[in-house]
């Protein structure tokens, strides 16, 4: 068994600095249009010249920190349309793999919010109560086994039949083999694809006819990988299913947006998560290179981004660490740098050096 993350006691303090939270801090300050106009303001409240070359500079700069926000909430608007408004007397939340880790978080916040939350998840739901899960009245434990379509249709009829139509599918099960290519059997490699890919599909093609016709529309997440766009050594068949994600989701946003599209698909919003590490059991033995540029996102941490993002109604992208939301300019480098930033990175030995720890511990 993998050893587990650090506790918060043994970190040192300045592992909680990175550059994610140098960038927050600075769109919350210097790069924000209210404080970027205080600063001409506060000249003129010393009666500085308009004339002033820094009176002047900082009205530019000001400017040119306004113009930025104004368009990236224009790109926003124009990639993905106005928000839908949530009803949550009507709302009813579906997160599959929602017994442990990321999604229970989602799935108690909707449930203690008072929404009416359905969790798939293959642990029966007497495991999972047994473990700690909290079972309410508007929150109801599933076994399932996602990776099968008949048994995805069977829980969907009893989800409907105890909460009504399904208009929040958050699709966040997932499953690791951790194993080189030539070593993965045959039932790995289905088991991976069963449930980190066409679980999807499943899920989707089940609960979507609900959402078309519901008054509010609906809310579709695909929680993929920046492994996804990255691939790497020891996870080629969770790489792979996680890139069918981000491409299956490209083109579900497409055919909603089809003029032949069904009635009630322009009600239809879609977030795709494609996070780093995260602190889970699945990865809990990789040791991230730099606690700076590639910090380990906690599960409560994106668990918050993807529940703001899901009520306010919008469509999106959610990448976590900030590098994640970037990692495409990688491909643009000679792949010769590819290769040395990927040994930077130690992207191709993180997870054969837990694995091999592992093997050690056992």
């Amino acid at each position: 068994m993998a050893s587990p993350p650090p506790t918060t006691a043994a970190r040192p303090w300045h592992h909680y600095l990175t550059l994610d939270l140098l960038v927050h801090v600075l769109l919350r300050t210097f790069l924000h249009p209210f404080i970027a106009w205080l600063m001409p303001l506060c000249l003129r409240a010393i009666s500085m010249p308009t004339t002033r070359r820094e009176f002047q500079l900082s009205c530019v700069y000001a400017t040119l920190v306004t113009l930025a926000w104004l368009l990236n909430a224009i790109n926003h608007r124009v990639a993905y349309g106005r928000p839908r408004t949530l009803d949550w007397d009507e709302e009813v939340v579906v997160v599959t793999g929602g017994a442990r880790g990321l999604g229970a978080i989602v799935a108690q916040t909707y449930a203690m919010r008072g929404a009416s939350v359905a969790v798939l998840d293959v642990l029966d739901p007497a495991t999972v109560v047994a473990e700690g899960g909290e079972e309410r009245e508007n929150l109801k434990y599933y076994r399932c086994d996602i990776g099968n379509a008949e048994e995805v249709e069977r829980v969907r009829d009893e989800v409907q039949k105890d909460f009504g139509p399904v208009t929040i599918l958050i699709n966040n099960a997932g499953v690791v083999s951790g194993g080189r290519l030539w070593d993965l059997s045959t039932a790995q490699i289905q088991r991976n694809f069963n449930v980190n890919l066409l679980s999807h599909y499943y899920t989707i093609r089940a609960f979507l006819p609900g959402m078309l016709a519901s008054a509010s529309g609906g809310t579709i997440v695909t929680v993929s990988s920046v492994l996804g766009k990255l691939g790497a050594s020891h996870l080629s068949d969770y790489t792979a299913a996680k890139a069918g994600l981000i491409a299956m989701h490209a083109s579900l946003r497409a055919e909603l947006a089809l003029p032949t599209a069904p009635e009630g698909a322009g009600e239809i919003r879609t977030i795709l998560v494609t996070p780093g590490q995260l602190s889970t059991v699945m990865f809990a033995g990789v040791v991230t290179p730099s606690t700076f540029l590639a910090p380990v996102v906690e599960p409560v941490e994106l668990a918050r981004a993807i529940v703001q993002k899901i009520d306010a109604g919008e469509s999106g992208e959610i990448s976590l660490p900030l590098y994640a939301q970037h990692i495409e300019w990688l491909n643009v480098l000679p792949v010769s740098l590819q290769m040395v930033v990927r040994w930077l990175s130690g992207v191709d030995s993180a997870m054969a050096k837990a694995h091999n720890q592992e093997k050690k511990v056992l």
